[in-house]
């Protein structure tokens, strides 16, 4: 009989454990749904440690989801002269697809914010920022590339609405305004 209540009061705590667990873990997203990302250049920064990984692992892509608001759209230059517009799904999606390529996934991928100009109005955000994109232990040298975000604050927090990219290029150099320091 003894052996029996043990078992009964051990699987009682395991239960509070678990229940403890989901409630806290639950409580953790309701905080963040509710606080958000206090400032659009904090969330914008956010993005960018989200996306970068180290070899072997991945990016948390649901967390990634919850800094777009769902109609966002993605307009990306996926080579020097063609561009793709994506819904937040599909932006997802393609970068799987790169994380998936064997160099990605076996070395990672890092992008870097080198310079940023947030201009904020009221719930609306502008934020250029130009950064680089490296495949640590390729020989290729980094890509620079200018990302222009537009976000709103909506429910005490900011979300992304759009992003829109374009390459660094002879013929398309830095802009004045996001000259590196």
């Amino acid at each position: 009989m003894r052996n029996f209540h043990h078992k009964i009061t051990t699987m009682k705590i395991l239960t509070l454990m678990i229940a403890f667990a989901f409630s806290s873990a639950f409580a953790l997203a309701q905080v963040r749904e509710a606080v958000g990302y206090p400032t659009g250049d904090g969330l914008v920064t956010q993005l960018y440690d989200m996306v970068s990984f180290e070899a072997g692992t991945t990016p948390d892509w649901n967390e990634v989801r919850k800094m777009f608001l769902d109609e966002a759209v993605i307009t990306l230059r996926t080579s020097r002269d063609s561009l793709s517009v994506f819904s937040v799904d599909g932006f997802i999606d393609d970068f799987i697809r790169f994380e998936g390529q064997v160099r990605a996934k076996n070395l990672g991928f890092k992008e870097t914010i080198l310079a940023m100009r947030p201009v904020v109005v009221g719930d609306m955000a502008q934020v250029l920022v130009l950064y680089q994109t490296v495949i640590p232990g390729l020989e290729r040298p980094p890509q620079k590339g200018i990302d222009s975000f537009h976000l709103i604050r909506k429910n005490g927090r900011w979300w992304i609405t759009s992003i829109v990219n374009e390459l660094v290029t002879e013929d398309n150099p830095i802009p004045e305004e996001l000259s590196e320091q």
